[in-house]
């Protein structure tokens, strides 16, 4: 995984609004797998010209790094990764807890894992209250 702060050509949001409900944030006092109040869901931020930098700044993974492919959308995935210090956090919605032990997530997870220990790093993935180390 080799991640930017550029976006991937091609890629954008959409309507996917992941990131306004899978992460807690302080900054509104949201818990993880809440909606943000100011997102409707569906399409999208209801503040967005004026939404704080811990929203505008935030990229996933998917938008950055052109390696992952279009299975990992977060709106056709159902999951949204993100780099945290040395940890690639794998956020999954309630909806589909087991999504990521299906294929191809479990054997590129694992890959990920693998290649991410050798650096002293790791991947953990976040399902609801369940959290667990590939």
């Amino acid at each position: 995984m080799q991640p930017t702060t550029t976006i991937v050509d091609g890629r954008s949001c959409g309507t996917c609004t992941l990131c306004c409900r899978l992460p807690d944030i302080d900054l509104f006092d949201k818990p993880a797998n809440d909606w943000c109040a100011h997102c409707v869901e569906g399409s999208g931020c209801s503040i967005y010209p004026d939404r704080p930098s811990v929203c505008r700044d935030f990229l996933c993974l998917w938008m950055t790094d052109n390696a992952l492919g279009d299975e990992w959308e977060p709106g056709r995935s159902g999951m949204m990764l993100y780099e945290q210090g040395p940890q690639i956090t794998v956020l999954v919605a309630p909806e589909h807890p087991e999504i990521w032990k299906s294929e191809p997530y479990l054997s590129q997870l694992r890959t990920w894992a693998g290649e991410a220990e050798r650096r002293g790093r790791y991947v953990i993935v976040f399902c609801q209250d369940d959290v667990f180390k590939v």
